[in-house]
């Protein structure tokens, strides 16, 4: 019987990656712009990803993409993971010396909008790097909606509209709360409530990766 276990692409003790999950408009592009320029994070939205590489010209993958999103359904974890993975090495390859450098803090990934379900979770921390702990961003579904509609007037975003918004808040509640609640059971989540102004949400965020010992990057 086999007992070969996977090995992960990056070592948590080379690799600091922190999960960003909350429901479509809870803050989560507002609030990673916070986290790169304090804490030095580099940010990988799964939802860019996914949408660079759909219209990529060469893409194997864009036409699938493409309707899975206009749908409100999960792309297969393999072509996310693996996306996200190849970014992760990218970063690292073109900043080598940077990271190499004596003294210098290991890189840290802030993983946006993945993962959506409790599978990818497993596949991506078997596969390409535990992560610390998750980021949870807490809004009720009336603000959230709010704020998606007012994005859309401007966004040019296909799913910035009524219809697919109710699709994806369905989507995220079934599917991504199950991640939410395992990784409370490992205490790996920081939940912040996102109502209220960016600032007062930021500063909740702050005081948790504080309690948490992750610093800001000039710390």
């Amino acid at each position: 019987m086999s007992t070969d276990k996977k090995t992960p692409r990056f070592s948590p003790a080379e690799t600091t990656v922190v999960f960003l999950l909350g429901g479509p408009g809870s803050g989560k592009g507002t609030q990673s712009s916070n986290l790169v320029r304090d804490y030095g994070f580099v940010h990988l939205s799964a939802g860019d990803l996914l949408r660079a590489e759909q219209i990529r010209p060469e893409s194997e993958y864009g036409s699938l993409i493409k309707n899975y999103i206009t749908e409100g359904k999960i792309v297969p974890m393999e072509i996310t993971v693996a996306l996200l993975s190849n970014a992760m090495a990218a970063e690292l390859a073109s900043n080598k010396e940077k990271y190499a450098a004596a003294g210098a803090k290991k890189p840290r990934f802030l993983i946006d909008g993945f993962p959506r379900k409790l599978d990818q979770a497993v596949f991506f921390e078997e596969t390409v790097c535990p992560s610390e702990f998750t980021l949870f961003l807490d809004c009720p579904e009336e603000v959230m909606e709010k704020r998606l509609l007012k994005r859309g007037e401007t966004s040019g975003r296909d799913d910035d509209n009524a219809e697919s918004i109710r699709k994806r808040f369905r989507t995220f509640v079934e599917t991504s709360m199950p991640v939410v609640t395992e990784f409370e059971k490992q205490d790996k989540v920081i939940s912040v409530t996102a109502t209220g102004t960016v600032e007062e949400v930021y500063k909740r965020i702050q005081a948790g990766f504080e309690k948490r010992g992750l610093k800001p990057s000039s710390a």
